[in-house]
């Protein structure tokens, strides 16, 4: 069974010219030719049409290709040993390659896609991504924080307006609480604590009370939260915290 040119052009994904070219240098000379002279290819020259592209793919020049393929020493399985070696190898690099492409495509869609000045014009002096390689560090591998990126794609720069705007409300609001000297496990404070709970459900991610719990803990022991929460009241971040540790006991207190 032979091939001519043009059929072995179709199988292979190849130009005729190209197996022209091959015949010329000898890199892949047909096994057969008509009266006439047309080329004619072997089940044995598609085989080694294969290994030809096997290593073309990876890049190997044709003189060193025609070297590896015509070496009398190598069994037709150690090419193919080597070219499954050679393919993994570049598989990896180019799964690498695509997460890092991946990861840059995640970003720039889940950005803020704010210019600098939009950005300070609804932050005021607060960088809203001040801690986001830290956030996705520490909390990148879960399901709340992949929702968090999902929605905030999703917001224009008039929704964050309205989301900084709800943060400023609630904040003096709980200020004022504290310094009427409202205890954290009054009615009014576990309202606001509540309050709290639900505004980060709403636009990042649903926050049961075990997760708010945590959360209470890490606004006081962290010092840039504590600093967030204190600079709106002195001492809010622990009133805060036991505030919202009264709360959680009495939404799930059976």
């Amino acid at each position: 069974m032979s091939y001519s040119v043009g059929q072995v052009a179709g199988f292979a994904g190849v130009t005729v010219r190209t197996l022209h070219h091959y015949d010329e240098i000898g890199l892949l000379v047909p096994g057969e030719r008509t009266h006439a002279g047309h080329r004619r290819y072997t089940d044995a020259d598609l085989d080694r049409l294969q290994q030809i592209l096997f290593y073309r793919e990876l890049g190997f020049p044709l003189e060193e290709v025609a070297v590896l393929l015509d070496d009398p020493d190598v069994d037709p399985r150690a090419h193919l040993r080597r070219q499954h070696e050679l393919l993994t190898v570049r598989i990896e690099k180019l799964q690498r390659m695509a997460a890092a492409v991946e990861h840059a495509m995640e970003a720039r869609k889940m950005g803020i896609n704010l210019t600098p000045q939009e950005r300070f014009e609804v932050f005021g002096d607060k960088d809203p991504e001040q801690y986001a390689e830290e956030a996705e560090q520490r909390w990148g591998h879960t399901e709340a924080y992949a929702e968090s990126q999902r929605r905030a794609a999703s917001y224009s720069k008039e929704d964050w307006k309205r989301i900084q705007a709800e943060v400023d409300d609630w904040g003096r609001r709980y200020a004022d609480l504290v310094a009427a000297g409202e205890q954290p496990t009054g009615e009014a404070a576990m309202d606001l604590a509540e309050e709290h709970r639900q505004h980060i459900s709403r636009y990042y991610f649903e926050v049961p009370y075990e997760m708010h719990r945590c959360f209470a803990e890490m606004y006081v022991s962290d010092e840039r939260f504590k600093a967030f929460y204190d600079s709106m009241r002195h001492g809010l971040a622990e009133h805060l915290r036991d505030a919202i540790l009264a709360n959680a006991d009495r939404h799930t207190a059976s």
